[in-house]
């Protein structure tokens, strides 16, 4: 069997924990508050988001280089005999882009994966990856299986603001509506192409949580979740009540709860609450 390296970028936003147990390698994207430039999680999520509530500079992010993905990609293969590269979604990002244009010059030693995801989402499939990968499939069958799976994961967050996802540019399918939801809570699901769309809206934060358990429950169309993670931007109370409704709800525990890291934070902003699913 050919060893396969694991490689995704940092948007996938996994604890420590999970990067080790998963034997994950990360590239990190960047993020920048006017002139001090951080690797994502090289500035921690507490700091990220106490920097984001001070009211300073908007926050900028910006993507690897096809160069750092050919540095890692090198390094990988010097014992692996293949890289599966698994990112953000295409159509929120250039990062899968970037990886393309260094896996054309290793003669198909990598293959890509868009996740068509962001976040847990990413996570999600990692873990799937991981799963296969430890019982010594082929690499084509992983790819086959995890195309597969990439369509049995259900991302939803809630939002306490839009301006962030308008500022960032990712507003994607959701209409711009800022001024009607100054006091209305926005709820967001990751749809099939990898885009944001507004699944529904809330009058407070309360009725959105409620909304994304019963549109996770009317997803799962009676399947019973293999896998659940939740996280929030700065928002823990909020967070550990999604993860007591979605525990109640589906008798599954939480196997991730973590923070949302400062790149996809700088995009959906203080507040922020969110859980991905992937089903069986």
């Amino acid at each position: 069997m050919k060893k396969i390296a694991l490689v995704t970028d940092s948007t996938a936003d996994l604890t420590d924990e999970l990067q080790k147990e998963l034997n994950v390698h990360v590239i990190p994207l960047k993020v920048r508050f006017g002139t001090a430039e951080f690797h994502d999680h090289e500035l921690t999520a507490e700091d990220f988001y106490r920097r984001l509530a001070a009211d300073g500079p908007f926050p900028q992010t910006s993507q690897p280089s096809p160069e750092d993905f050919l540095h890692l990609y090198r390094k990988l293969l010097v014992d692996h005999d293949a890289v599966l590269s698994v990112h953000l979604s295409a159509n929120l990002s250039g990062t899968l882009n970037a990886a393309a244009l260094a896996k054309a010059e290793l003669e198909g030693k990598v293959e890509l994966i868009d996740s068509k995801n962001i976040s847990l989402g990413i996570g999600l499939l990692l873990k799937e990856a991981a799963r296969l990968i430890a019982a010594q499939h082929p690499l084509a069958e992983i790819i086959k299986n995890l195309e597969a799976a990439r369509d049995r994961i259900v991302t939803l967050f809630t939002l306490d603001t839009l301006e962030y996802l308008h500022k960032g540019g990712r507003i994607g399918k959701v209409p711009n509506l800022l001024g009607s939801f100054l006091k209305i809570k926005p709820l967001i699901r990751v749809n099939e192409d990898g885009v944001y769309v507004l699944q529904g809206v809330a009058r407070n934060r309360q009725r959105a949580l409620k909304s994304m358990v019963q549109t996770f429950q009317e997803q799962a169309a009676g399947r019973k979740p293999s896998a659940l993670f939740v996280a929030h931007g700065a928002a823990l109370e909020a967070a550990k009540q999604l993860k007591k409704a979605l525990e109640e709800a589906f008798q599954t525990p939480v196997s991730t709860f973590t923070q949302v890291g400062p790149v996809i934070g700088a995009h959906t902003g203080l507040g922020t609450v969110g859980a991905a699913l992937l089903f069986d």
